[in-house]
């Protein structure tokens, strides 16, 4: 059976020449070549105006972006064998990256397999996809993980808000082997444990490793605040080199759960306390009880996640590091981070000064950081880039 072709309107091949993978439904030249005919994760063939070759892609007519390339060159199946190589091919950056089995071993576009997230806890898979094309080879992923790494369990979370853009069941299920009470980390020497069942996101937050690392020069003999911890990967980081009080904040009850436990497994419960509420409520709460912190750490979720939502999220940015800011001590560091894709870094920082200069107070931007490689950016997928975050020296105005 052959593989349709899918034309694009002139000039609209621009940004996939240039590397770009996805392609929106008003670039589809409709009265040329056929999309709403065609099957939710079907391969083709996409081709320029001027019938120049762009690659092979899956679709999906029901979509904004109606077409995702994963190969470059035409006539190229989706099938075991590209998914062996790809993964492989991501799996060998990571063995060179990390000592232990605890990374993100595969990042959608970034690794060339849109739509397909791979979070690896050392014998145990947790897969999310996306999109109808990757759903329709979750068989043949499977079959991979298998024959390379030969797994205890693999869990697919299909839970992401995403796929409903693809209008996609949402749903979590384990596809090989059982699922295991509890998915373990290992980070820079430390050990984290999350339960399975009420993780957020695909279970932990391995984007902001390298980040979080970064606090050992500052919170030695300090007094911190974690807000949004869910686990506590930065307050047991924190707590480990050295600070002498850590104080972590989150809505959950059962995050706040795994604080503790995660305390203790890494013989630093002493040092670590817990706040359940809203973070806002509980920042509030701490200022009126005139409590003080040496650093304070603001790792909210995406405030941002549509365009629309771009003024409201930035004004939410400014209160949380205005709230953060008033509970510092003098030449505190403060720590603020945003995973929203449309936050760039440039408005994140203006939204951290615009919180300083309402509290009256200075800043000096120390530190810069953003997703670890195991979160490669593609240099032609601004989207890939999601993740930033500064390290903040807070002093009075004098």
């Amino acid at each position: 059976m052959s593989t349709t072709t899918l034309k694009l309107k002139k000039r609209e091949e621009r940004r996939i020449r240039a590397g770009h993978s996805w392609i929106f439904s008003n670039e589809i030249d409709t009265k040329e070549t056929p999309l709403k005919g065609l099957t939710a994760g079907e391969v083709v063939n996409i081709e320029g105006a001027n019938g120049q070759s762009l690659g092979s892609a899956y679709v999906n007519p029901a979509s904004l972006i109606s077409a995702r390339l994963f190969s470059r060159k035409s006539n190229t199946q989706l099938n075991q064998a590209l998914l062996s190589k790809r993964i492989q091919q991501a799996l060998a950056l990571r063995e060179q990256l990390y000592p232990t089995p605890h990374y993100r071993l595969v990042y959608g576009d970034s690794d060339f397999l849109p739509g397909l997230v791979i979070d690896r806890f050392n014998d145990v898979f947790v897969v999310q996809s996306t999109t109808a094309g990757i759903d329709k080879v979750l068989e043949d992923i499977k079959a991979v993980l298998v024959e390379l790494f030969e797994p205890d369990a693999i869990i697919l979370r299909n839970d992401s808000g995403a796929r409903d853009l693809e209008q996609l069941e949402r749903y979590t299920k384990v596809i090989h082997g059982d699922m295991p009470d509890e998915l373990e980390v290992e980070e820079f020497g430390l050990r984290f444990r999350i339960a399975t069942t009420d993780s957020q996101k695909t279970g932990w937050f391995y984007d902001q490793q390298d980040n979080r690392r970064r606090l050992n020069r500052y919170v030695t003999g300090k007094r911190v605040l974690d807000v949004f911890s869910y686990a506590g990967g930065w307050g047991i980081h924190a707590a480990h080199y050295g600070a002498k009080e850590v104080v972590c904040v989150d809505a959950s009850q059962s995050a706040l759960d795994a604080v503790e436990h995660n305390a203790k497994l890494n013989k630093v419960d002493s040092f670590v306390s817990t706040i359940k509420g809203d973070a806002f409520d509980v920042l509030k709460h701490l200022r009126n009880k005139e409590e003080k912190f040496d650093v304070v750490i603001l790792d909210p979720p995406a405030f941002i996640k549509r365009k629309k939502d771009i003024e409201s999220g930035t004004l939410a940015y400014e209160r949380l590091n205005k709230a953060g800011l008033q509970l510092l001590n003098d030449g505190g560091i403060l720590v603020s981070c945003s995973c929203s894709h449309h936050l760039g870094a440039d408005k994140l920082q203006r939204a951290i000064l615009k919180a300083a200069q309402r509290t009256q107070l200075q800043l000096q931007i120390l530190e810069t950081g953003e997703q670890g490689p195991d979160h490669p950016v593609h240099p032609a997928i601004p989207e890939t880039r999601y993740l930033k975050g500064f390290y903040c020296r807070v002093l009075k105005s004098s």
